[in-house]
């Protein structure tokens, strides 16, 4: 399916469209000052003297920051749901996410998995994401809306009573206040982690593809040759 496929010049393909690059970057910048701060509050390890103008408040300093960026960080969330159900392209789409609905999906999975494990020499060339990619994504949404969801839980304590606390604080009936922390700490590794492997995975398959997908995320377009049906994106 070629729905909604936006051409130029022959051979080069508008894949990401602005709400998905722009909020690919929003979310990066988030996630960085999210774990630097939010290391910061549960282990402070920078010392400030009390001399300094800034040095009575810079835990409370420290804590602002986190949690504007939270603000941020969950509208960019939003716009990129909305995009993947209502406003993006084939390839901005949530069914990216869930490639194993398909017997298509579950090939193109199968086949990226054997790249991988090195059973299969050249990596499936898509437009979009990778089958493997998409599937993985699925799992950092999810971490993405449980690391929000206990955030905000944690944030609620402080005003019971108070919206975050009516809205999340239900889960303290299941869940102890530590271990919502331990959760919050741990996927914050998991995502650092994450973030880690796609860049290693994105320069490796944009060297094996050759087709600009580093480039593409800034720019939006990816590049593929007419004649070369291992490039068509059925």
């Amino acid at each position: 399916m070629a729905g909604h496929m936006q051409t130029g010049e022959a051979g080069r393909i508008y894949v990401w469209e602005v709400p998905v690059r722009l909020t690919h970057w929003v979310n990066v910048f988030s996630i960085v000052v999210l774990s630097f701060t939010g290391y910061y509050i549960g282990n402070p390890y920078i010392q400030v003297s009390e001399r300094e103008v800034f040095g009575s408040y810079f835990m409370g300093n420290m804590r602002f920051l986190h949690m504007l960026f939270a603000f941020i960080f969950v509208a960019s969330l939003l716009l990129r749901t909305y995009w993947a159900f209502f406003g993006g392209n084939q390839w901005a789409s949530w069914k990216a996410l869930v490639p194993f609905i398909t017997p298509e999906g579950r090939g193109k999975l199968r086949m990226m998995l054997e790249y991988y494990f090195f059973v299969r020499r050249e990596p499936p060339t898509v437009l979009g994401h990778n089958a493997l990619a998409g599937f993985t994504y699925g799992f950092i949404v999810l971490f993405y809306f449980i690391q929000t969801f206990t955030g905000f839980a944690l944030y609620g304590q402080a005003n019971p009573g108070g919206f975050w606390w009516t809205t999340t604080g239900w889960i303290f009936l299941f869940i102890s206040n530590q271990m919502i922390r331990l959760i919050h700490h741990l996927l914050m590794w998991l995502i650092i982690a994450f973030a880690l492997h796609h860049i290693y995975s994105a320069f490796l398959v944009d060297a094996e593809e050759a087709n600009g997908l580093m480039s593409s995320i800034f720019s939006g377009w990816k590049f593929v040759c007419p004649n070369d049906k291992k490039s068509k994106d059925e």
